[in-house]
């Protein structure tokens, strides 16, 4: 489902408004940009979810319009859904997103299975918490144990069925998942009829607040899950094909929004609320300031997918090498040029 228009032109408006001082912090028109030439389309389509660790994608509006696109449409996708057909990796596939961020768990087994995507960049590692009972202090202590995830195949199993195998652990036999929507699997844990889950932003920051169990791993600091990406930079294979410059400038806007939540993450997560992207300013902005934007210059996205691929490949989900992701699906040429360009 498409946001609406009264939506678009509100969240223009209150974007606009938010971050007319803040792109002057990231450069609003580089010298680079002005000397390339314009995108090849002037439509640029990405998904809005609600995830705050995803912000940078919805702080990109003034800046891809700098960057020649005159439409930026944000496509709702409910991640609460009982059925995955809205997200993100579908859509990417189908065509109906041009760009959007997965997390790198997924995305390789979307690859594995022939979705025509490509990833472009990592933005920053972190975003998931898994939470546990009195039973619960360790990955080891899920064996037997009920763990509340969205669905099967989405990124909280898969990412909890990368941790269980990194132990040592089969996912498919040792632990019981059981699919709830979020809101339901964090009321089943608070009542103690599961005994763990995994949430992303801002679910870790409610359950913290409401002092509900305690932290089991927190990606964005507990090795070795804070020493790879988690949020990743991903496009429609044909779209990059197509239109090679409208990317390279995307991925300019997105890397610049990325800094801007390094650089101010107040006004950030001010941005995210008045754009109606999230609803409580408290949780956007712990969530912005816990998370590190600051890595994607840093780190090399090819060592997440190797890392990755491995653990979902010792949890019996996917059966190619690192080295046959790793050619079938990235593009890091765009990432590259902006390194020496966006230089910190």
């Amino acid at each position: 489902m498409d946001v609406n228009a009264d939506q678009l032109d509100r969240r223009e408006f209150l974007l606009s408004a938010g971050l007319a001082g803040a792109v002057g912090l990231v450069g609003l028109r580089p010298v680079h940009a002005l000397a390339e030439p314009p995108p090849e389309t002037n439509k640029i389509r990405l998904p809005s979810t609600g995830i705050v660790c995803e912000a940078p994608q919805y702080l990109v509006t003034d800046l891809l319009k700098a960057e020649g696109f005159a439409a930026v449409e944000y496509v709702k996708i409910d991640v609460s859904a009982p059925s995955d057909a809205n997200y993100g990796e579908k859509m990417l596939a189908s065509g109906s997103l041009d760009v959007g961020f997965n997390f790198a768990a997924p995305t390789i087994i979307r690859i594995e299975s022939g979705d025509p995507i490509t990833v472009l960049a990592g933005i920053h590692p972190g975003c998931f918490e898994l939470f546990g009972t009195d039973r619960v202090h360790a990955i080891r202590d899920l064996k037997g144990k009920r763990v509340a995830v969205n669905r099967l195949g989405v990124a909280q199993h898969v990412y909890l069925a990368s941790m269980v195998a990194y132990v040592g652990m089969d996912p498919r036999h040792d632990v019981n998942f059981v699919a709830h929507a979020a809101a339901d699997g964090k009321r089943l844990f608070a009542e103690g009829k599961v005994d763990a889950y995994l949430g992303f932003p801002p679910d870790p920051q409610e359950l913290r607040a409401r002092k509900i169990g305690h932290v089991v791993v927190n990606s964005a600091v507990d090795r070795p899950w804070s020493q790879y990406f988690c949020c990743m930079v991903v496009g429609n294979r044909e779209f990059v094909h197509r239109h090679p410059v409208a990317t390279k400038r995307t991925l300019r806007a997105i890397l610049k929004a990325t800094d801007l939540c390094a650089r101010d993450p107040e006004r950030a997560a001010r941005s995210l609320v008045d754009g109606g992207f999230t609803p409580r300013y408290d949780f956007a902005l712990q969530t912005i300031k816990e998370l590190p934007f600051d890595k994607w210059r840093l780190w090399d996205p090819e060592d997440t997918l190797r890392f990755y691929a491995l653990r979902l490949h010792e949890a019996g989900m996917i059966k190619s090498s690192p080295q046959k992701i790793i050619a079938q699906a990235t593009d890091w040429r765009f990432l590259n040029e902006l390194k020496k360009e966006l230089k910190g």
